[in-house]
């Protein structure tokens, strides 16, 4: 893998921009940076909390999961999250000018009845509504732990919704390539989810016996799962912590592969290129941006 940059404060959330560029959150910095492909960095937004998750919107612009804020630990040369943050602000749904750098709250926890504790990863639907998961927050003080969902937007502000109540601390979230599954990793499970989607925002009720997702996949051992991304194929590529890479998984659930990384917090992946078969990778513990050559062509978002 190459070496793109480093110097990250725990970078998640990758997007790859049709001028090479990479944009990113760095959650433990409180901000949004653009990565050129030379390395260099140029901080677009310091929106503050805790961005996390973020997608490319229909009208251009940024929207992120913002999960107000961690804590962190930091030891041998890793820099981990350690529960919620002293001055948590609060979970949102943000959208940032990537021009101008000017930060909106989009969506703010009691809108539409929603309680927001921790929105954590987003994915844009051919409609150009949004499906976005909350992992929710642990108070390690307190002895407190969220009981989370899985949330449906509209990009304009006008509507949100808890479709999945309750989840299981999800993370990373993504769609099929014809869109008529809903993909979400819960991390403390380790399981990867699916859900039918009948209509925009809205999934059947009815697909397993525990409610409407069904499990598709989970390792043995002692390992978490992060962010995702979907291949073309509809293969779906879920960042392990603890094993230290990317679980490429079937929609049958079977594990394709395994790719490997050097660092415990590997958190996401995404595609870009003309070929879509270029992946950037977010060693979040050490701080690093590495790209890679993709054996098989990521699938190409909406926006």
């Amino acid at each position: 893998m190459e070496l793109v940059t480093d110097g990250l404060r725990f970078p998640e959330g990758p997007i790859a921009m049709p001028d090479g560029s990479v944009i990113l959150v760095e959650i433990a910095a409180g901000q949004l940076t653009r990565i050129a492909a030379d390395g260099t960095k140029d901080v677009i937004a310091k929106p503050g909390g805790g961005p996390n998750g973020a997608a490319l919107g229909p009208d251009g612009k940024i929207y992120v999961c913002n999960n107000g804020g961690f804590e962190y630990q930091e030891a041998g040369g890793f820099l981990t999250p350690a529960g919620i943050a002293k001055d948590y602000s609060g979970g949102r749904i943000e959208r940032i000018d990537p021009q101008t750098g000017a930060v909106e709250v989009l969506y703010k926890s009691g809108d539409f009845d929603c309680i927001l504790r921790g929105p954590n990863d987003i994915v844009f639907d051919e409609h150009g509504g949004f499906w976005f998961t909350d992992h929710g927050k642990t108070d390690y003080e307190n002895r407190c732990h969220d009981i989370v969902g899985i949330f449906y937007a509209k990009a304009d502000g006008s509507y949100m919704e808890e479709v999945v109540f309750p989840s299981q601390n999800p993370n990373g979230v993504g769609l099929s390539p014809d869109g008529k599954t809903l993909y979400a990793a819960e991390t403390f499970t380790c399981r990867l989810m699916k859900f039918n989607i009948t209509a925009p925002g809205k999934v059947s009720p009815d697909a397993g016996p525990g409610g409407p997702g069904i499990p598709v996949y989970r390792p043995a051992g002692y390992k978490f799962f992060d962010s995702l991304a979907v291949e073309e194929s509809g293969n779906i590529c879920v960042a392990t912590i603890g094993e230290c890479g990317i679980s490429v998984i079937s929609p049958a659930g079977e594990l394709v592969e395994f790719v490997n990384t050097d660092d415990i917090f590997t958190t996401n992946i995404c595609f870009g290129g003309d070929d879509m078969m270029d992946a950037w990778l977010c060693l979040s513990a050490s701080g690093r941006l590495v790209k890679t050559r993709w054996k098989r062509p990521g699938l190409k978002l909406n926006f």
